[in-house]
C-alpha cells in the first residue's frame, strides 16, 4: 500500500489533565496523511466500590464527557470505565487496554497500515506521525519500530534526579546490547512503539500483562524479523511517579526518589563480554558443543540429559547455520539476557557510579568533563551535570541506533 493509514492507540486512566495535551499534539500533525485516534478510557469495575478510588472514577467520567464533545471526526472512544463496562480484577491494567485498542484497530486496519502506540501523557512533535510513516516506507523489511525517547525534566528536584537516573539505566543497557550486536538491543516503551498491522496479526497480537507488555510485544516482533531502531522524531514521555504498574518508568520514579535503585543497576560493560563471545562462537556451537558462562546459564530450567542436548536437538532440526543462529537467538532472548546480567551483576557487584564512568570512558574516551569522577555519588551532582551525562549517553545510543 502506497499510503497506509495510521492508527494511534492511547490507553487512558485518570488522564483528564494530560490527554487533552496529547490530543492537541495530534491535532497539530503536519503531512501525516490519513490517521485515526483510538482512546480507551479504562479502570477496574471494582473501583466504583472503593472509596479511595472514587476520584479516578470521577476523572474518567469527566474525560469521557470531554472526549465525546470534541470536534474530532477521526477520534474513536472505547469506554471501559463507566459502571458495568470496567475490567474485572483479573483482566485489568494497561496491558488489557492496549490489547483492546489493538484488537479493535485490527478489525478495520489493512495489512500495511501502521499502528502507533502512545500513552496519554506523552508529547509528540508536529511531524511525529509523518516521520513514522517515512521510516516504515524507507524500511519495508521491519515489522515494528522502537522509537527513540526523551523524558522532559519536570522542574522538581526529586523527580528530575529519578528520571535521569532511570534513563542512565535504560540507555546504558541498550547501548551495551547494541555494542555487542545483540538482536535485543532496543528499549521497549509503550509510548514509543509503532508496528505494521499485518505483523501484529502474525504474532497473534499483544499479551495483556499488567506490566511489561511492551517488552514482550517487541520481543515477539524481533523473533519475527529485525525491528527498526531509528526515527527522525522522538517521543517525549512523562516523568510522573506512578504505581499503576509493577515496574517501568512510574514505579522507578517512586523507588528512585526514595533512593532505591537495586532493580535498575548500571551494568558494567564487562558483564556483556561473555554474551558477545558466545555470539561470536555460534558457528562453532553449530558444529559441536562449546562452553561459555552464557551457554551454561541458558541450560537453567531445561530438563535435558546433558547441556549439549539443547543445541543438538536444534542442530537436528535446522538445515544450515543461519537457521541455527536464528533458533539460538529465539532461545537466548531478551528475557534470558536480562536474567543472565542480573545474576552476573549479583555475583560481581559494582557501584553504579563506577560502572557508568568506566562505560562512558570506553565509549567517549576524549569527551568526559573535568568535573566527572567515578568516586562521586550521583546525589552529589547537580541536575545540570546529571543531564549532561544523559546527553552523552543519548549521543552514543543514537549513533548506534542509526547503524
Amino acid at each position: 500500500m502506497d499510503n497506509p493509514d495510521i492508527y494511534v492507540a492511547i490507553p487512558a486512566m485518570d488522564e483528564r489533565q494530560e490527554l487533552p495535551l496529547t490530543l492537541q499534539n495530534l491535532a497539530e500533525q503536519q503531512d501525516a496523511g490519513r490517521f485515526h485516534i483510538y482512546v480507551c478510557v479504562n479502570q477496574p469495575e471494582s473501583y466504583w466500590q472503593i472509596p479511595d478510588k472514587s476520584a479516578i472514577c470521577l476523572h474518567n467520567a469527566q474525560l469521557l464527557d470531554y472526549l465525546r464533545q470534541l470536534p474530532m471526526p477521526n477520534l474513536h472512544i472505547i469506554d471501559k470505565s463507566t459502571k458495568g463496562n470496567g475490567w474485572d480484577d483479573k483482566h485489568s491494567g494497561v496491558g488489557w487496554a492496549r490489547k483492546t485498542l489493538f484488537d479493535m484497530i485490527l478489525n478495520v486496519a489493512a495489512g500495511d497500515d501502521i499502528i502507533v502506540s502512545l500513552d496519554a501523557d506523552t508529547r509528540i512533535t508536529p511531524r511525529y506521525l509523518a516521520s513514522v510513516r517515512h521510516t516504515f516506507a524507507r524500511r519495508p523489511d521491519i515489522p515494528a519500530l522502537a522509537v527513540p525517547y526523551y523524558h522532559p525534566l519536570a522542574g522538581d528536584e526529586l523527580t528530575d534526579r529519578a528520571i535521569l537516573r532511570y534513563e542512565f539505566y535504560m540507555r546504558n543497557y541498550a547501548i551495551n546490547l547494541l555494542r555487542i550486536g545483540s538482536p535485543y538491543g532496543f528499549t521497549a516503551l509503550g509510548s514509543a512503539i509503532a508496528m505494521r498491522a499485518n505483523a501484529l496479526r502474525k504474532i497473534g497480537g499483544i499479551t495483556p500483562l499488567k506490566s511489561g507488555e511492551d517488552f514482550y510485544l517487541m520481543q515477539k516482533f524481533r523473533k519475527m524479523a529485525p525491528i527498526g531502531l531509528y526515527n527522525e522524531e522522538c517521543v517525549y514521555p512523562s516523568a510522573r511517579p506512578s504505581n499503576r504498574v509493577d515496574f517501568g518508568t512510574g514505579p522507578a520514579i517512586i523507588k528512585g526518589a526514595e533512593g532505591n535503585w537495586w532493580a535498575y543497576p548500571i551494568y558494567h560493560y564487562s558483564l556483556f563480554n561473555d554474551i558477545e563471545e558466545t555470539y561470536r562462537r555460534i558457528p562453532e556451537l553449530f558444529d559441536h558443543t562449546i562452553d561459555t558462562d552464557f551457554l551454561h546459564f541458558l541450560q537453567t530450567g531445561h530438563k535435558t540429559a546433558s547441556p549439549a542436548d539443547i543445541w543438538q536437538s536444534i542442530r537436528q532440526n535446522v538445515k544450515d547455520l543461519p537457521h541455527f543462529e536464528q533458533a539460538f537467538h529465539e532461545k537466548a532472548d531478551g528475557l534470558r539476557i536480562l536474567q543472565f546480567l542480573r545474576q552476573k551483576h549479583k555475583d560481581n557487584p559494582m557501584r553504579d557510579e563506577e560502572a557508568l564512568y568506566d562505560n562512558l570512558s570506553l565509549w567517549l574516551p576524549n569527551n568526559l568533563p573535568e568535573w566527572y569522577s567515578k568516586d562521586t555519588d550521583f546525589k552529589n551532582y547537580t541536575i545540570e551535570q546529571l543531564d549532561n551525562l544523559r546527553q552523552m549517553l543519548l549521543e552514543v545510543e543514537m549513533g548506534l541506533r542509526k547503524r
